[in-house]
């Protein structure tokens, strides 16, 4: 766990697929320290977890988040998460409730999972030991827009980050869990941030699953981004996440 800030507003942050607690691009160094406390978690097998094993669950890693809470002393906190963070984030929200004060979703899994034809589940599902597989997810996930240096050193930064095992083992999990029922109708402060050059989890996908689950849930849409937009917009995203949880 990497924490940033000491200020009143508190914030756990779930990291995606690719990820881990410092795959956070340039956000961590734009937050008002003095205004937010963010608590950045690695998943088991991530980052500083990496010798850690488990089941590589949605419900492992909100307990997991819940626990982190606790031992920050953080009785209700608010939540940023980013891909499958985001329904990480979600499970957060349908297992404590009472706990959580704001939910922020960047390019987030929508809570009923994400379906997959053949083609697309073969090219997820050979990632975790092809990094030409990721290569090319991060492409496609970023419109085609990306230099070459940074998808390789995205594919790098994210063979490094987790176990082979933890990396495959958490893509049935984020695709195929469906916390629809238990999220639905909540009145928590909901926003979306979505990249307007993703193909896969933007703008038309958010207003079909997160605007209708959340009736207080709000979409933001950053022009200059794909999926990674703590990469490819972290000005803008910082500013919509501090206007937002703070």
């Amino acid at each position: 766990m990497t924490t940033v800030g000491n200020g009143p507003r508190r914030v756990v942050a779930l990291h995606g697929w690719f990820g881990s607690a410092r795959g956070w691009g340039w956000l961590p160094e734009l937050i008002d320290t003095e205004r937010f406390s963010y608590a950045f978690l690695d998943y088991r097998g991530y980052g500083d977890r990496r010798d850690e094993t488990g089941e590589y669950s949605i419900a492992e890693i909100a307990a997991d988040a819940l626990a982190a809470a606790d031992d920050l002393g953080w009785d209700t906190f608010s939540l940023v998460g980013h891909s499958m963070g985001g329904i990480a984030a979600q499970q957060v929200l349908a297992t404590a409730p009472e706990r959580v004060e704001r939910l922020a979703g960047i390019s987030p899994v929508p809570a009923g999972g994400v379906p997959f034809d053949d083609d697309s589940w073969a090219l997820f599902s050979g990632a975790a030991g092809n990094p030409g597989n990721r290569r090319a997810i991060i492409d496609f996930t970023t419109g085609g827009r990306a230099s070459a240096r940074w998808l390789d050193r995205m594919v790098a930064e994210s063979r490094a980050g987790s176990t082979v095992e933890a990396f495959g083992a958490y893509l049935p999990a984020w695709a195929r869990t469906d916390l629809t029922e238990a999220i639905t109708g909540s009145q928590l402060p909901a926003l979306a941030v979505v990249g307007e050059h993703d193909p896969a989890l933007g703008e038309p996908v958010m207003r079909e699953t997160w605007l209708k689950h959340y009736p207080n849930g709000r979409l933001e849409v950053l022009r200059e981004a794909g999926h990674y937009g703590m990469y490819e917009s972290p000005v803008r995203l910082a500013r919509l996440l501090e206007d937002f949880l703070g």
